[in-house]
């Protein structure tokens, strides 16, 4: 592929933390290797984000744009606003991020240096020190997730990847559409990463490439004979965990989510209950997100049950 189909826009997704969006934005201005657009698509904050960003970017970021939301639609509903914004101009991949992500100064350089086949979806390595941000699951390994980041190959076919320097086709986004929305926030990238499977993508992490992300914490749940794991998170993020886990479940895996997803849920509600403060509303949270989970009910809905951000 030549470069005139390499015209890349990177999108970033912000809500109310200024600080770590100019961090970003930063290191999208010093990569060696510029997208040729950057959108910044800003779920409605209320933290003068709106304001430092038309005025920085004036300077620091010519190519770049704001997209200023009229309400918080979440993650999910960010990416894919910034990529219908994206497919409507000149674009023939699209770099994702969140605004806590700063990649490193060539993390674009890196990925573009590979042969890329705009078949398949490639992605930087999120990582914290020497630690993967996220454990990452190779799609041919039975060894469990990997943790380190020297546990990366310099290519890496894995099973699928957070949006965290993420780099996605415009043929892919033709063939597949955008993240579903309605996920909000959690497990929307997981979906579009099966999704793009399905489709015969290959998800590809260019172990080269990386962006530097705070470390998500993890625990074990042993139960049955079994090892689950579960994430530190607030309340009203364990909704929407839990809630998405059994969308992607019934959309992809059919029964399973019946016999393995929702049991799994409640299973690792009792390592959140050994780990973690606020039991009660971790508990509500968990049986919240599996009630609308089963239903179906997607969109912002922390709130309907009085979990607070």
């Amino acid at each position: 592929m030549n470069d005139a189909k390499r015209l890349v826009t990177a999108i970033i997704v912000t809500f109310n933390r200024r600080e770590l969006l100019e961090r970003c934005l930063k290191a999208i201005a010093n990569q060696t290797n510029k997208p040729q657009q950057v959108l910044i698509i800003d779920n409605a904050s209320t933290d003068g984000t709106q304001e430092w960003v038309e005025d920085w970017l004036v300077e620091h970021i010519p190519q770049g744009r704001l997209s200023k939301l009229d309400s918080n639609i979440g993650g999910a509903g960010g990416f894919a606003h910034g990529m219908e914004i994206a497919m409507d101009g000149r674009c023939d991949w699209v770099w994702m991020m969140d605004d806590d992500a700063e990649p490193c100064p060539d993390a674009l350089e890196q990925l573009l240096n590979e042969p890329l086949d705009t078949s398949n979806i490639y992605s930087s390595a999120a990582v914290s020190g020497e630690n993967l941000a996220w454990p990452i699951i190779p799609s041919s390994s039975t060894c469990g997730p990997l943790l380190r980041s020297s546990d990366l190959r310099p290519v890496m076919e894995v099973s699928s990847v957070p949006f965290l320097g993420i780099l996605i086709s415009a043929e892919i986004i033709k063939k597949i559409g955008y993240p579903d929305a309605g996920y909000f926030f959690q497990f929307d990238d997981v979906e579009y990463c099966l999704r793009s499977r399905k489709a015969g993508a290959s998800i590809i992490i260019i172990g080269s490439s990386r962006i530097n992300h705070p470390l998500a914490t993890r625990y074990p749940v042993k139960i049955l004979g079994k090892t689950l794991y579960t994430f530190r998170m607030r309340p009203w993020k364990r909704y929407y965990y839990v809630r998405n886990r059994i969308l992607l479940a019934k959309k992809h895996f059919g029964l399973s989510a019946y016999y393995n997803t929702v049991p799994a849920s409640f299973f690792r509600l009792i390592g959140t209950l050994i780990y973690e403060p606020n039991r009660v509303l971790q508990t509500w949270a968990t049986i919240a997100g599996v009630w609308d989970g089963l239903w179906g009910r997607k969109g912002q809905r922390h709130k309907h049950w009085g979990l607070r951000a």
